[in-house]
């Protein structure tokens, strides 16, 4: 009997020394795995930043910051976006805010404001200009804020990203909606889901009037 009660002791000890070590090996294995997760993390990215050359009576900064990290990258660098046309300055007009990019082929940022006082826009990496046919690139994107921001990137379904007369500018298409569309007197304007971002209605109804427009470019 005292020589099992001997054999079960000794297994309870190595029991123990086992589970022991275990957890101390374990203890070892989590160290190092966190070690290599943090050897292995990516670096972390430069802050974008969206730097106006002047102010803005439609963007907040905080605003301003939001947008940023959505923007290609080579355009948060440091240097200034400045006012080519704003309603306040400029008056309401289509055709004055085209004359203000005359040979600009630049990126543009188009910023709205209706009489609801919902904000909501447009970013083109080429510069908005009459055309006879849909015109821009994979970099176009519609965004709101509603309060928060909310951005609708291209989907790949199309290429109405853009197209421009006289009389209406649009952005964004599909089955006969605009994502985005003005007036030529930049009175009146209308936003449904398109194909071209999968955007939800920007402004509270499909259409609204406008209170305040500007567009910043990046010379």
């Amino acid at each position: 009997m005292r020589a099992l009660r001997g054999r079960y002791t000794l297994l309870t000890g190595c029991l123990e020394d086992d589970l022991a070590l275990e957890c101390v090996e374990t203890a070892v294995q989590e160290e190092l795995g966190q070690a290599d997760v943090a050897v292995m993390a990516s670096p972390p990215k430069e802050p974008s930043e969206l730097l106006l050359n002047g102010r803005s009576s439609i963007l907040k900064s905080g605003e301003m910051q939001q947008l940023a990290p959505h923007l290609p990258p080579r355009m948060t660098t440091g240097h200034p976006w400045s006012l080519l046309y704003c309603t306040a300055r400029n008056g309401f007009s289509l055709k004055t805010l085209y004359r203000s990019m005359t040979s600009l082929s630049c990126p543009v940022l188009l910023v709205i404001r209706d009489t609801n006082g919902q904000m909501f826009g447009a970013f083109s990496s080429t510069s908005i200009r009459v055309s006879s046919s849909f015109y821009g690139t994979g970099e176009t994107f519609l965004f709101s804020f509603s309060p928060e921001l909310k951005v609708f990137k291209w989907t790949g379904s199309n290429t109405f990203f853009m197209k421009g007369d006289a009389d209406l500018l649009v952005i964004g298409g599909g089955s006969g909606k605009f994502g985005l569309w003005l007036d030529g007197d930049l009175y009146r304007g209308g936003s449904c889901p398109c194909e071209t971002f999968n955007n939800e209605t920007l402004s509270h109804q499909e259409e609204f009037f406008i209170q305040d427009l500007e567009v910043w470019a990046l010379p």
